[in-house]
């Protein structure tokens, strides 16, 4: 394999740097004016594009991002899922603004006619019975793990190192390697308690390390993506989901299976494409088409059981259902849903957009064997991502080792520089449904000369 010189990575981030730097004075400028915003932006993680400061929005449509120095990007990272369905579709704009302009409001703790066709549709995709919404993933987290301890009466849930739930502040943990108890993720900011007290964390690909954790009888759910995402996608091996849900079944825990990236796997999420039987299902971000959403489904099983457990000392369950109960399941939410769900991202959408994530795929992979980078890609139907190592880690903690920043940058800066947006704090790449294949092609031709490069 070809070996990497670091001398020359770091001339030609350097040079990459400058490039940036110099095509992008309005955004530098409007960055370094945002004194009144913590860390210069609106959000923290708006700080990760490489650069010294992020790209400034000016407008957005498709697959395409323009930003305020007049610069078009083909753009990968879809606002990191929050856009699979591409900036501003038609069919939600106008929904959206039949809510707002001629039917009206948009908050006003009544519920709509739109609420019962998506949970309708979340049922007939994702197979839960019963559905509730949120104002993102995160929320539909938050409460349904609460759902999950009073449905079983125990006390604490089990996540695998280096998964992603959102800001769920039990899911930031990792096992010890020492005694295998859990323990915060490294820089986890501001754990309110000891994640021990809360949290078991398993090894992802480690059946033996989930049975060890579920021995101890005291958890409610465990808490999982069909794949890692956040960390770079890891699959699961043959037989692992499958060996999650008997075990839950065998220790009395629930199956929570979150889908707000991997719904990109199928039209129905990995549930459907990989028959997984979840007791409580989370989904977030793509299905509003941008605009704030978030849902979790149960079974017949869990409702019934959380029902038999609630009495007047559990009137929260009615009162506040959860972080953001006041906005969730608002009508304009839910008509964002119904058309995106019904127009957007259409079982004939993610057919195209998975063969797209496979071109992308092997566009890669041709670049790896022509300059023999030590390099591995995986796709998840309509979603693929770069790692670099090889043979693709199994774990979230290999995965997380295998983590170069200086590499990273380098890729982020050259491509952004060449006219291509890959999400900011991984390489993952996502196809909407009006990326062309024409843009699938390019980002190889780019891909090829930045990595060329580097090894040539």
């Amino acid at each position: 394999m070809a070996d990497l010189d670091r001398s020359r990575l770091d001339a030609l981030l350097a040079a990459e740097q400058a490039t940036y730097t110099e095509n992008h004075p309005r955004s530098r400028a409007l960055f370094e004016e945002a004194g009144n915003l913590f860390g210069r932006v609106p959000m923290t993680w708006m700080n990760k594009w490489s650069g010294g400061f992020p790209l400034y929005l000016d407008q957005a449509s498709g697959n395409r991002i323009t930003d305020v120095d007049g610069h078009t990007y083909i753009d990968f990272a879809l606002g990191d899922t929050g856009a699979m369905a591409g900036h501003s579709p038609a069919a939600t704009v106008a929904a959206v603004q039949h809510r707002l302009g001629e039917l009206g409001g948009i908050t006003t703790m009544l519920p709509s006619e739109d609420a019962q066709w998506v949970g309708a549709e979340l049922t007939r995709r994702f197979g839960m019975p019963l559905w509730s919404f949120t104002l993102s993933a995160t929320d539909a987290n938050r409460w349904a793990l609460r759902l999950a301890r009073l449905a079983t009466g125990k006390s604490k849930i089990l996540v695998f190192g280096y998964c992603y739930h959102g800001s769920v502040d039990e899911t930031f943990a990792v096992p010890n390697p020492i005694h295998g108890g859990a323990e915060s993720r490294p820089g986890n900011v501001a754990p309110p308690v000891p994640l021990d007290l809360t949290t078991r964390a398993a090894t992802w690909n480690d059946l033996a390390s989930v049975e060890r954790q579920l021995a101890h009888g005291d958890v409610a759910a465990i808490l999982t993506e069909p794949a890692l995402t956040n960390i770079g996608i890891v699959l699961p091996e043959p037989g692992f989901m499958e060996g999650l849900r008997e075990l839950a079944t065998r220790y009395g825990a629930l199956l929570m299976i979150d889908e707000t990236h991997t719904i990109s796997t199928d039209w129905g999420g990995a549930t459907r494409a990989w028959d997984l039987q979840p007791d409580i299902f989370v989904i977030g971000k793509s299905i509003g088409g941008g605009i704030p959403c978030g849902a979790y489904g149960i079974t017949e099983a869990v409702a019934e059981a959380i029902t038999t457990h609630t009495d007047a000392g559990h009137a929260d369950i009615v009162d506040v259902g959860g972080v953001g109960g006041t906005l969730a399941g608002n009508a304009l939410s839910t008509a964002a849903m119904r058309a995106t769900l019904s127009e957007v991202l259409t079982q004939d959408a993610f057919a195209r957009m998975i063969d797209l994530a496979t071109a992308f795929t092997q566009g890669v992979q041709e670049v790896f064997d022509e300059f023999d980078v030590p390099w591995s890609v995986t796709q998840l139907g309509a979603r693929a991502e770069y790692r670099f190592i090889s043979p693709a880690p199994r774990t979230g903690e290999a995965s997380a080792a295998a983590h170069d920043d200086a590499i990273d940058a380098y890729m982020h800066l050259a491509m952004c520089n060449r006219g291509i947006l890959m999400t900011p704090f991984h390489n993952m790449a996502l196809m909407c449904p009006e990326t062309p294949r024409a843009d699938v092609d390019r980002h190889t031709e780019v891909f090829r000369e930045v990595v060329g490069a580097l090894f040539a």
